[in-house]
């Protein structure tokens, strides 16, 4: 059985709320640029990137071939070894998983 927000293709498609850190913009936009680049490895895509008037916060609507390509980007020692760089500078993700209507 799948998952609202997971297509019989095994498609799932994802919401990513980006708060950036107070007084870390341009590094947690920088880190956004470099992780999202990372997706297309993965089997996934960002589909629209959105940032907010005061650049504080992004939006992404990101969409991923497979659940195993999504938990791959998770664990990708590329993104994780630069989000321990950055340390407190790195930006706070909510994700939800959605279906479209």
């Amino acid at each position: 059985m799948t998952t609202p927000s997971e297509k019989p293709s095994g498609e799932l498609l994802l919401v990513a709320i980006v708060e950036m850190a107070t007084g870390n913009t341009a590094v947690g936009q920088r880190y956004e640029d470099t992780v999202l680049d990372l997706l297309d490895r993965h089997g996934g895509s960002v589909e629209r990137r959105m940032r907010s008037m005061d650049s504080a916060t992004e939006v992404h609507i990101i969409r991923f071939r497979s659940r195993a390509g999504y938990e791959s980007f998770m664990a990708d020692p590329d993104r994780l070894d630069y989000r321990t760089r950055i340390g407190d500078a790195a930006p706070t993700t909510r994700v939800v998983e959605v279906h479209e209507l």
